[in-house]
């Protein structure tokens, strides 16, 4: 069926409601954007699905959410009778048509049968994950965009471990959502009241329970921005601060409220320096230590932190080595470290975690870009348990302490980062002031990554060209630096060239390739998961700031000249 057959089967059929079909006659006025609206199916892949509000078979709307519902009821319903008994969580943030999304989809799950949880109001991922698990649910969704613009919303998939689907899952639920052919003729205005469950306070509760067990200290004064960027963290942020005992903190009151539109900010993303305009602003009218900004689905936090003449807004990797320090430094102190003791942290997250854990003589192992990965390891420890878990985290902003939730939890993130920051200042320290110490000791490692968009299909095959090119030719230096190892993660074999030996990776296939240097540097290139782009990153070390940073562009720019020429 070709895309103008699509556009006219919804404008003929019953079931399409009066909006969605004038939002119709006005899309054909532009005939590109029509196609791109109704050319394919919006993607439901191994996290979800996520896309542009609007009418059409490729974008975010009632009837493709219908559709996604439809195929998850579908696949508890085949996995039995208790596992509909059990349910589904459903949880959204603060965009446009978040609410709308989420009662959609609990209609859907509740008129065929399954009993069916849902938050009245906005809660963040991480409460979500904790949900699931709380409620021995069988599964669980939450409607986020994350950090995309206010145009965009998302789907995102949950399993019974409260992590998101392992590779395994997603590719069953993919299929059932595949399978479901008309997304115009599901009905969901028919179901039994009781199969659909209101949740809220009791939740917040057992949430902000669990959530302050994350305390290595009893709070002291600090001074500290925070904002949730309009998303869903706000109150329960601030619930759990001033629960904690931390009184001194000021709260962006124009960002505090959910807003879909995002109205303050360029882009809701604490990635970047422009989402903390308005938290520098209180920062400097306050005399605070530290800035504290949370994505609008509340799983990713990102600080700025006093160094004395401005706010130094920190990097992924540098505030998970500040908080991976803190943590084994406090149970240390207290003699609550574990012998088997484990960090987790993604392939392309930097080493400098994992020369702090192992100055504490705790393991740190890498696993495939995506908190899920991590999440899958926790709950093969549930079984096993071969180990004591401590902390994960990856580059891009996402910190998990304590598993209650099996996905990166900026709530969690935020109290421990306050806290160590109050404790850090009893010690006369700023956590600027930790950051330099850390480099003290183990070195400067620095980091980049460059995204290199590449749309449309020939974009997808360049990328796909691009990575087995590599495969066919790879390279042997990088800056004039010999590589010593590859590790390719399709073929799940890692090569090392001066001895021309192999061994196997243990971790699952993915479309990855990292080398590594002599130095100790490493160059990492990845397709992105949910946007048409190449992804590079670098990591290096030296013994100073300017060597290491000297270093990264050398690097970078001679990794680059040669993507450029194949």
């Amino acid at each position: 069926m070709t895309w103008k057959e699509r556009i006219k089967r919804w404008l003929e059929h019953d079931n399409l409601d009066e909006n969605t079909k004038q939002g119709l006659i006005l899309l054909q006025e532009d005939e590109k954007l029509a196609e791109d609206a109704f050319y394919q199916d919006l993607v439901f892949g191994t996290g979800g699905m996520r896309g542009e509000i609007g009418p059409g078979t490729n974008r975010m709307n009632v009837y493709t959410v219908r559709k996604a519902s439809q195929g998850i009821a579908d696949y508890i319903k085949e996995n039995g009778e208790q596992a509909m008994a059990r349910g589904m969580v459903i949880a959204y943030d603060s965009r446009r048509m978040s609410p709308e999304f989420a009662l959609e989809a609990a209609r859907t799950f509740a008129a065929n049968g399954i009993h069916t949880y849902l938050y009245s109001g906005p809660r963040t991922t991480p409460q979500l994950s904790f949900s699931v698990r709380y409620l021995n649910a069988f599964m669980g969704i939450v409607i986020t965009a994350s950090h995309n613009p206010p145009e965009y919303n998302g789907y995102k998939v949950y399993g019974e471990d409260g992590a998101q689907l392992n590779l395994e899952d997603a590719d069953r639920v993919i299929d059932y959502v595949s399978r479901v052919e008309d997304e115009l003729n599901i009905v969901n205005n028919q179901y039994e009241e009781s199969l659909l469950v209101k949740i809220d306070e009791k939740m917040d509760q057992a949430y902000i329970a669990n959530a302050l067990t994350v305390q290595e200290q009893s709070a002291s004064p600090i001074s500290a921005v925070f904002t949730p960027l309009h998303g869903a963290s706000g109150t329960t942020v601030k619930r759990l601060l001033e629960t904690a005992g931390y009184n001194g903190i000021t709260y962006v009151k124009e960002q505090m409220e959910p807003d879909g539109e995002f109205p303050t900010v360029k882009s809701p993303n604490p990635e970047e320096a422009s989402a903390f305009e308005m938290a520098q602003v209180y920062g400097k009218e306050n005399g605070a230590d530290l800035l504290i900004a949370v994505d609008p689905d509340g799983d990713r936090v990102g600080i700025a932190v006093w160094s004395g003449s401005h706010y130094e807004l920190l990097s992924g990797n540098q505030t998970g080595a500040i908080l991976i320090e803190y943590v084994l430094r406090q149970k240390q102190k207290k003699g609550t470290l574990p012998e088997n003791g484990r960090v987790f942290k993604t392939i392309v997250t930097s080493e400098f975690g994992r020369v702090i854990a192992d100055s504490y003589g705790v393991d740190c192992v890498d696993v495939l870009t995506g908190f899920k990965f991590i999440g899958e390891k926790l709950k093969e420890n549930d079984v096993k348990k071969e180990f004591e878990f401590l902390f994960g985290y990856e580059e891009s902003y996402g910190y998990l302490i304590r598993d209650f939730a099996r996905d990166k939890d900026a709530v969690q993130a935020v109290l421990l980062l306050v806290e160590a920051a109050a404790y850090y200042k009893t010690q006369g320290q700023s956590l600027h002031d930790v950051l330099i110490d850390l480099y003290g000791r183990f070195g400067w490692y620095r980091e980049a990554l460059v995204s290199v968009t590449k749309k449309g299909v020939d974009g997808a095959r360049e990328i796909q060209g691009l990575l087995a090119g590599m495969r066919e030719e790879p390279l042997q230096a990088i800056a004039g630096i010999p590589v010593v190892s590859i590790e390719d993660y399709e073929t799940q074999n890692r090569m090392f060239v001066d001895m021309n030996t192999d061994e196997k990776i243990e971790l699952p296939q993915a479309n990855v390739i990292k080398y590594f240097l002599k130095d100790g540097s490493w160059v990492c290139l990845r397709p992105s998961g949910t946007e048409p782009k190449v992804k590079y990153y670098f990591g290096v070390f030296a013994d100073t700031e300017q060597e290491s940073d000297e270093k990264l562009e050398l690097i970078k720019e001679s990794f680059l000249d040669e993507m450029n020429r194949r």
